[in-house]
C-alpha cells in the first residue's frame, strides 16, 4: 500500500479529521478529538503510525517484518508500519480500520460516531 492510498483509508471512515498539530509534516488524523494514525510527510521512508491492542501489537511486530513498536509513541500501545514493506494492502486496511476502532471504543457512547 502507497502513503496516499492509506491516508485515503484514513480520511474515509466516519468523523475522522485531518489535523496537523505537530507541524504540516506530519498528518495526524482523529476522530473526535483523538488520534488514531499518525503519516509523517517528510518525504524519508513511508510509514504510518497506528494504534494497536498491546498483545496484537507484540504478535505484529514478531510475525511482519516492516511493522515495528510506534516511533516516537508508547511502543505496547501503537505499530509503525512501513508502507514501502511487503504487507498486503488488505493487512494494512484491517490494521487502519482497528486502529479507529480502538478509539471510539473509548470515546462515551455519546460522541461515537455511526458508521
Amino acid at each position: 500500500m502507497d502513503e496516499d492510498a492509506a491516508r485515503d483509508a484514513c480520511a474515509n471512515l466516519p468523523s475522522a479529521e485531518l489535523t496537523h498539530p505537530f507541524g504540516f509534516e506530519t498528518a495526524v488524523y482523529k476522530v473526535r478529538g483523538r488520534m488514531f494514525a499518525v503519516v509523517p510527510l517528510d518525504g524519508e521512508r513511508p510509514s504510518i503510525t497506528l494504534k494497536s491492542d498491546p498483545q496484537d501489537a507484540r504478535s505484529l511486530v514478531h510475525e511482519h517484518p516492516a511493522i515495528s513498536p510506534g516511533y516516537h509513541m508508547n511502543k505496547d500501545h501503537w505499530i509503525t508500519v512501513d508502507l514501502d514493506g511487503d504487507l498486503p494492502q488488505g493487512l494494512v486496511d484491517d490494521l487502519i480500520a482497528e486502529s479507529y476502532r480502538l478509539v471510539i471504543a473509548k470515546l462515551p457512547k455519546a460522541q461515537r460516531p455511526i458508521a
